[in-house]
């Protein structure tokens, strides 16, 4: 539910230094903005943002009048020394995504370093991010994780970069779009493990939902639903135990010999596991002969 609020302009306005502010807005609840960041947004010279037209929602909803200038990786050639053009000018720049903190895989990083690099301030104005939000939730550890993105689109470069991962013992989070999630969630389960996962979904917003299980459940349910609607966060707990759990074991080598041959799936679910290579390649030998 959003909650219809209007902040005021002038609060801290007299304060603010020139200078680009990284600028954290909502994932979903418009609730979630922060004073301080509608504070240096009203202050700011310029809003550079993704798509205007997002963002001018936002502005429109807070009353706030500051022009905005479209930055993306598309243009950012063209826009970067604008902005800096800015910043040298001692003028102050917001740097927005269209949801979230910006960064966090979105655009900006180039303007924060060639700001950086020209000694130019530069702050964070934290607030929501879909991350956090999903880790919060998950009810998975959450002491040590890794970010890990948006996986790719084709199969055999998605499975190579969760293969890369599958070793990290930490919780992953990947963002994952609806129309990839069926697949994406396949490949979490033959390359990971039955892990215990959470798919979180429209975080903060009236449809919220968080679903709990081990990839293989979460494999099975988003194979035969429907499609779902919505922003996706996907958080998968760390490496099972699985040296002295041999089921566990026999299943990762027996996905892995699906497509690889037996020093090949060795050697990956040595990766993965950490287990000794002799342990692992008797009980392949034995599997093979089963």
């Amino acid at each position: 539910m959003e909650i219809p609020i209007k902040l005021n302009k002038k609060t801290t306005q007299k304060h603010i230094k020139g200078g680009l502010y990284i600028v954290s807005t909502p994932i979903g609840n418009l609730g979630d903005m922060s004073f301080r960041a509608c504070d240096i947004l009203n202050a700011a010279d310029i809003i550079a943002c993704e798509d205007t037209r997002v963002t001018g929602k936002l502005l429109a909803f807070f009353d706030i009048k500051t022009p905005t200038i479209s930055y993306h990786d598309h243009n950012e050639q063209k826009v970067l020394p604008q902005l800096m053009e800015r910043l040298n000018a001692g003028q102050i720049v917001a740097l927005v995504s269209d949801a979230g903190t910006p960064l966090i895989s979105d655009p900006g990083y180039r303007l924060v370093k060639t700001a950086q690099d020209a000694g130019l301030m530069v702050s964070s104005i934290p607030g929501a991010s879909a991350t956090l939000a999903a880790l919060a939730s998950a009810g998975l550890p959450t002491d040590r994780f890794m970010f890990a993105g948006f996986l790719p689109n084709k199969t055999q470069a998605r499975r190579k970069c969760l293969e890369e991962v599958s070793s990290i013992k930490t919780s992953l989070v990947f963002y994952e779009s609806a129309q990839r999630i069926k697949a994406s969630l396949k490949d979490m389960y033959e390359i990971l493990g039955d892990r215990e996962a959470a798919v979180c979904r429209e975080l903060t917003k009236l449809f919220e939902e968080i679903r709990r299980g081990k990839l293989s459940e979460l494999a099975e349910y988003y194979g035969q639903a429907d499609r779902p609607k919505g922003e996706i966060v996907i958080v998968i707990g760390p490496p099972l135990d699985i040296e002295n759990n041999e089921d566990q074991l026999d299943h990762s080598l027996r996905q892995a010999l699906k497509n690889l041959s037996v020093k090949e799936a060795v050697a990956l679910v040595t990766l993965q596991t950490g287990i000794k290579r002799n342990q692992v390649y008797a009980r392949a030998l034995a599997l093979v002969k089963e």
